[in-house]
C-alpha cells in the first residue's frame, strides 16, 4: 500500500482515511456530482466513495518560435503533457487507495498565480465509485480505475447502451503561429480574404493534438472515444503562441458480443 500512496501529501493520507472505502459502510463519501448525478451514478450500480484530487505545481520551460515560422514548440507541449500526467495519476492513487473501479466526472484545470508567469498548477478532480457488483470488471487492462470525464447522466446512458469507460485520453500541441509579414497585413487591409498560413497553422497544430488523442486511445484498447472536447489557450504566453488540447473518454463494450439498444429506448428511459 505505501508504493500505492507514494507521491501523495499527508494531509491527502489523513483525508483519505476519513472518507468511505470500498466494501465499507463507516466514513463519509464526498462528491462534486449534481444531485441528478449522484442519483443517476447510483442507478447505474456504482456508489461513490469519496473526491480525489491530484496536484502538480510545474515550472514550465522556455522555447521561442521564428517570428514569421509556424512550428510546434515541443518543451511547451511536453510541460503540458507531463504536468497533467502527474496530476491524473495522483488523482488515479487517492482513488486505487480507497479501493475504487473508477472515477467519474474528472475535470482538468490549469491555474495560475503570482509567482511568475512560467508556472502554473495542474489540477485533476473527480469523484471516486466502486461498482456494487464486484464480479463485474470495470478496472483498465492493468487493473487500474477507469477515469471519464462524462457527466452523471452520460455515464448512465453509456453503462446502459452496453459500454463502459476505459480512461480519459488526451492530446496537447503547443504551437507558435507566424506572424504575417507587415507587406502582406497591408495588402489585406479593407479585404475579405482568407489567411493562409494562419489556416494551415492552426489545421495542422489541431491534427497533432488530436492524432495524439486517438493514439492514447488505441494504446488503452478502446473501441473508441466519446464526448471529445477541442480547446485553445494560451496560457499567458502570448497571441501568437497557443496549446491546442483535445480530451475524450475512450470506451469498449461491457461484453464482446454486445448489441446496441435502441437509442430512443435509452433516451426516454434518460427523460
Amino acid at each position: 500500500m505505501s508504493e500505492q500512496l507514494e507521491g501523495l501529501s499527508q494531509h491527502a493520507l489523513e483525508r483519505l482515511k476519513g472518507l468511505r472505502s470500498a466494501g465499507s459502510h463507516e466514513g463519509v463519501f464526498t462528491s462534486d456530482l449534481s444531485v441528478n448525478e449522484y442519483l443517476l451514478v447510483r442507478d447505474a450500480g456504482f456508489e461513490p466513495v469519496g473526491l480525489v484530487v491530484g496536484s502538480s505545481v510545474y515550472h514550465i520551460g522556455l522555447q521561442r518560435g521564428g517570428y514569421n515560422q509556424s512550428m510546434e514548440l515541443t518543451v511547451l507541449t511536453q510541460a503540458m503533457y507531463e504536468s497533467r500526467e502527474l496530476a491524473m495519476e495522483r488523482m488515479e492513487t487517492e482513488a486505487h487507495a480507497l479501493g475504487a473501479d473508477g472515477i467519474v466526472g474528472v475535470r482538468l484545470e490549469v491555474n495560475r498565480y503570482e509567482w511568475g508567469s512560467d508556472v502554473a498548477e495542474f489540477m485533476a478532480i473527480g469523484t471516486a465509485v466502486v461498482a456494487r457488483d464486484q464480479g463485474a470488471k470495470f478496472r483498465t487492462h492493468e487493473n487500474r480505475p477507469f477515469t471519464s470525464d462524462l457527466s452523471g447522466q452520460d455515464f448512465w446512458t453509456l453503462l446502459k447502451a452496453g459500454y463502459r469507460p476505459l480512461s480519459m485520453v488526451m492530446g496537447s500541441c503547443v504551437y507558435h503561429v507566424a506572424h504575417q509579414s507587415m507587406f502582406k497585413a497591408f495588402g489585406n487591409i479593407g479585404r475579405n480574404v482568407e489567411l493562409p498560413n494562419f489556416t494551415q497553422a492552426m489545421y495542422d497544430a489541431r491534427e497533432l493534438a488530436m492524432e495524439r488523442m486517438q493514439k492514447e486511445a488505441h494504446d488503452a484498447k478502446a473501441e473508441g472515444v466519446v464526448g471529445v472536447q477541442l480547446s485553445e489557450k494560451s496560457h499567458g504566453w502570448g497571441s501568437h503562441v497557443i496549446e491546442f488540447f483535445a480530451i475524450g473518454t475512450a470506451v469498449t463494450p461491457i461484453r464482446a458480443d454486445h448489441v446496441i439498444a435502441s437509442p430512443s429506448l435509452i433516451l426516454s428511459l434518460n427523460d
